[in-house]
């Protein structure tokens, strides 16, 4: 059997660099993604380091023409997508009265046009190779509950979850099986100094396992839905939250 091919977006950084590493763990060629070239090289090498095998594409969601470009570059190398884990988003903080339309349109056009174009990309090549695939689409607990000063980000996620019923709905005859992950409140670089504020400790309060997730309290969904440990479950959304979903309003 040939080796698995997992491409991951947003590969550079945060919760999309794990993924690629899980991946590569599991065995997988990862195709890494993002537009920062230079960390990506970085990941690239750790991974090879420690033996697995990964390539690096510039990618831009947002970009059309770069969606294109990067799938082509993806065939030009004959390798044949089996899993994408759509992982490239943005968030913008700040109060619903005060979004204007280009910041709106950053965030839904990176977090929910981008994720359907790549989907849409890597499924018709999973359909023309009639082999099928998993494609998990990277949402959030906001794509089920809302908090304040995020309402595009919350708009765009659920838009994800909804959207990803719909793939599934559609491309199951192919083999094709859509998923959606969605985390709560991951501790990463990007947010660990925030969490030592009294405001962060008191949202870390109201998670009902009063803590913050780790990254790797996400390798186990992710497992699920990207193998076939998972083969029966599309249109499905796995929410990794430690309870907050659930916590008593």
């Amino acid at each position: 059997m040939s080796q698995p091919v997992a491409l991951v977006t947003g590969a550079s950084s945060g919760l999309g660099k794990h993924f690629a590493e899980v991946m590569a763990r599991q065995g997988c060629h990862v195709v890494l993604a993002a537009r920062r070239a230079e960390a990506l090289a970085s990941l690239k090498a750790k991974i090879e380091a420690d033996g697995g095998k990964a390539t690096t594409i510039s990618l831009d969601v947002t970009d059309d023409a770069s969606v294109e470009a990067a799938f082509a570059s993806i065939d030009q190398q004959g390798l044949k997508l089996n899993i994408v884990v759509n992982n490239a988003g943005v968030s913008d903080e700040r109060p619903a009265l005060d979004i204007k339309a280009l910041d709106w349109d950053r965030v839904v056009d990176t977090n929910l046009r981008g994720v359907f174009f790549v989907a849409q990309a890597a499924a018709r090549r999973m359909k023309e190779a009639g082999t099928g695939g998993s494609i998990v689409n990277v949402a959030s607990i906001l794509g089920h509950r809302v908090a304040g000063s995020l309402a595009s980000y919350a708009a765009s996620k659920a838009g994800v979850v909804r959207m990803t019923e719909a793939l599934a709905l559609e491309w199951a005859r192919y083999g094709i099986r859509v998923n959606s992950l969605c985390p709560g409140y991951i501790r990463t670089d990007l947010n660990q100094d925030f969490f030592e504020t009294d405001p962060g400790k008191a949202m870390i309060r109201r998670i009902p396992q009063r803590r913050l997730g780790a990254l790797e309290d996400l390798d186990g969904a992710l497992l699920l839905l990207a193998t076939d440990a998972g083969r029966y479950i599309t249109g499905s959304s796995i929410v990794v939250d430690g309870g907050h979903l659930v916590s008593g309003l």
